[in-house]
């Protein structure tokens, strides 16, 4: 095989050097700099005019005439007689409420916040609870190494519901209430 030169191959081929490209005009930055000095000083003569024009006069007000009074004054009616008689027979009224009783579970309702896989874990919320005055315990799950902190027994649903709002308004979550299986 012939040995071809590949330099000279890329130049154009037929040897002459490559022609050179002319360059894009250079701006002159005068123009440009010229242009916004013209601009800055339209926009500050503009508030100079703007600044310097008189306030229109405020606008003017009729004052109104005041009506005259009428020479004869008429004579009001008497006040209406009162219709309604809650005013007198509001005080001494009685009203009988009836409650209903509250239907008490046999099973008790506990509350659990956190099962945790460390005694220490599960101490650290036990002290959290504490510090908002709500006893808990801390019972470790039969065959297994989970700690559940559980509050309760509760005997009413609104007890449990009450402390775990407690907990709630102290950012202690989350909490779970149900009826305890022994």
């Amino acid at each position: 095989m012939a040995n071809r030169d590949y330099v000279k191959r890329g130049r154009g081929g037929n040897g002459r050097k490559p022609t050179q490209k002319k360059s894009a005009p250079r701006r002159k930055p005068w123009r440009s700099g010229l242009l916004a000095i013209l601009l800055v000083g339209g926009f500050g003569y503009g508030l100079y005019t703007l600044s310097n024009d008189p306030e229109p006069p405020p606008p003017v007000v009729e004052k109104a005439k005041p009506k005259p009074k009428p020479t004869t004054q008429a004579k009001l009616p008497p006040p209406p007689e009162e219709k309604w008689d809650y005013v007198d027979s509001l005080p001494s009224r009685e009203v009988e409420v009836k409650a209903k009783e509250q239907v008490v579970s046999e099973i008790p309702y506990i509350m659990q916040c956190g099962a945790y896989k460390t005694a220490k874990q599960a101490e650290a919320r036990k002290l959290d609870i504490a510090f908002q005055g709500i006893n808990s315990k801390i019972r470790k799950k039969e065959g297994s190494s989970w700690y559940r902190v559980v509050l309760g027994p509760y005997k009413f649903k609104r007890d449990a519901e009450r402390d775990k709002h407690k907990l709630q308004r102290a950012k202690i979550e989350p909490c779970a209430i149900w009826k305890e299986t022994q």
